[in-house]
C-alpha cells in the first residue's frame, strides 16, 4: 500500500526528543528519514537509560522508520557528503543552537545554493532571533517562560512540573506540521524555503483560553485558577474514598445536571456557577461526593453516564485500558536486537496511506555503507573516509 509521504526524503540533524519525533512521525507516513549522526557517540539519547538489551528505551520511542549515518560534518570531506545527500532530499531537519549550521556551511544559504527545493526546518528553544535566541534551555524552562508552568500548579499554587514533555512534543508535531505546509507550497512555487520554529513560540499559541480571560482584563497570576484549570468545581479532579482519583469535566450544563442526577443530588444542578462563599461551599460537597466511592465504584457507576468522569490511570493501566488497545495506542513489533518490544502508535489513522513501521530504530551508522555507495562512493572510498573518521561504518548488531 503507498504511504502518504512515499518518495519524500529527509535528512534529519536533530536528536533527543524534538526533532526525532517530528522525523518519525514523518517516517511514520513513509518518509525516507535519514539520521544524520556524530560519528563517536550518535544521538546522545542512544545513552539514555533505562536500556532493555542492547538499546535505549527512548531512543527506541522517537527512531523507528529512519536510517543512520554517522558522519563528522567538521572535516570538509564530511560537508561534501552531507550536501551530495542534500542535493538529492526534499527536507532538512536540524535542531542546534542558531548560527552553528552556518558556522559548518550548511545552512540554508549553503543548502539551497545545491538544492532550491529543500525544505530547511531549524527547531529551536527560542527562535532565530529575539534576546533569547542563544539562551541553553529545555522543555521545563519554556514552560516556566512561556507562562504554562505558572498555570500548572498544585493546591497551594506552586507550580508543578507536567508528566510529559509539552514544549518538545509539541514543537515536533509543529514542525512536522510546517514541513507538511511548505512541501504543498512547493508544488505551486517550484521552491522550498527556510521554516524556523520555536518552542517557547509554539507553547505561546497553546495558550487560547487563558489569554482569552488576560486580553479581556482578568488577569491570571503564578498559582491563579480560570474555568478550565481548576476554578470551579465542576471542571476539577477528586479523591476518592481508596486514595485514588476521579476527573470531573462537565463543563456543559447538561453533563453537570446528569452527574448531579447520577449521585442523587439534583438540588446541586442550578449551583454550577456559583461564585464566592458558595462556590467554595460547592467545591466541598462534591469532595464530600467523590469521598463516599473507590474509585472502582464510581467507574462503574458512571460506566453509562454523559457526564464527562473518568478515573485518573497510572500509565501502566493507561496503556491496557480498553479504549488503547482498540485504537492501537500501544502496538507490539519485532526489533532485531531487542526481540518483541511495546511501541506507542501513531495518533492519527488514515484509510487510504495508514502509518505504519517499516524499519526498527538504527544502529549508529548502520546505513553509511549503503548511502554512500548511493551517491557514488566507491568501497575504496567508504574505506578511506572510514579511517580517516569522516564517516563511521555501522559494526553488524544483527
Amino acid at each position: 500500500m503507498r504511504k502518504a509521504l512515499e518518495g519524500i526524503r529527509v535528512l534529519d540533524l536533530s536528536r533527543m526528543l524534538p526533532g526525532p519525533f517530528c522525523s518519525m512521525m514523518l517516517g511514520d507516513l513513509g518518509a525516507e528519514v535519514i539520521k544524520v549522526e556524530e560519528v563517536r557517540v550518535g544521538d546522545p539519547t542512544r545513552q539514555t537509560p533505562p536500556v532493555i538489551n542492547q538499546q535505549s528505551a527512548v531512543f527506541l520511542q522517537v527512531n523507528r522508520n529512519k536510517k543512520s549515518i554517522a558522519l563528522d560534518l567538521k572535516q570538509s570531506e564530511g560537508r561534501e557528503i552531507f550536501l551530495k545527500l542534500a542535493a538529492t532530499s526534499d527536507v532538512v531537519l536540524e535542531q542546534f543552537r542558531p548560527g552553528v549550521m552556518e558556522r559548518l556551511r550548511l545552512g540554508y544559504a549553503e543548502v539551497s545554493e545545491v538544492n532550491p527545493r529543500i525544505v530547511y526546518c531549524s527547531l529551536t528553544g527560542f527562535g532565530q532571533d529575539g534576546p533569547h535566541r542563544n539562551r541553553s534551555g529545555h522543555d521545563l524552562n519554556y514552560l516556566a517562560l512561556s507562562g504554562v508552568l505558572g498555570l500548572t500548579t498544585d493546591e497551594r499554587g506552586k507550580p508543578v512540573i507536567p508528566g510529559t514533555q509539552i514544549a518538545d512534543l509539541a514543537g515536533g508535531m509543529v514542525a512536522a506540521f510546517a514541513i507538511l505546509a511548505a512541501l504543498m507550497s512547493r508544488r505551486s512555487r517550484g521552491r522550498g524555503q527556510l521554516i524556523d520554529v520555536s518552542m517557547f513560540d509554539v507553547l505561546m499559541t497553546m495558550l487560547a483560553v487563558p489569554a482569552a480571560q488576560q486580553f479581556a482584563g482578568r488577569e491570571i497570576g503564578v498559582g491563579g485558577k480560570y474555568t478550565l484549570s481548576g476554578a470551579y468545581p465542576y471542571y476539577n479532579v477528586y479523591e476518592t474514598s481508596d486514595g485514588r482519583f476521579m476527573s470531573l469535566g462537565a463543563l456543559e450544563p447538561k453533563f453537570w445536571a446528569d452527574f448531579c442526577r447520577r449521585v442523587g443530588r439534583s438540588d446541586l444542578i442550578a449551583r454550577q456557577f456559583d461564585e464566592g462563599e458558595r462556590r467554595d461551599d460547592l467545591f466541598e460537597e462534591v469532595r464530600r461526593i467523590f469521598k463516599s466511592r473507590t474509585q472502582a465504584e464510581w467507574v462503574k457507576m458512571m460506566e453509562d453516564a454523559d457526564a464527562c468522569c473518568e478515573p485518573v490511570l497510572s500509565m501502566a493501566e493507561a496503556f491496557e485500558h480498553t479504549q488503547t488497545r482498540a485504537r492501537a495506542g500501544v502496538r507490539q513489533s519485532e526489533h532485531p536486537t531487542e526481540g518483541r518490544i511495546e511501541q506507542l502508535g501513531f495518533a492519527c489513522k488514515m484509510s487510504d496511506t495508514p502509518p505504519s513501521e517499516n524499519l526498527p530504530s538504527p544502529a549508529l551508522g548502520e546505513h553509511t555503507e549503503e548511502l554512500l555507495a548511493e551517491i557514488g562512493f566507491s568501497e575504496y572510498e567508504r574505506e578511506r573516509l572510514s579511517k580517516a573518521g569522516v564517516v563511521r561504518r555501522a559494526i553488524a548488531i544483527y
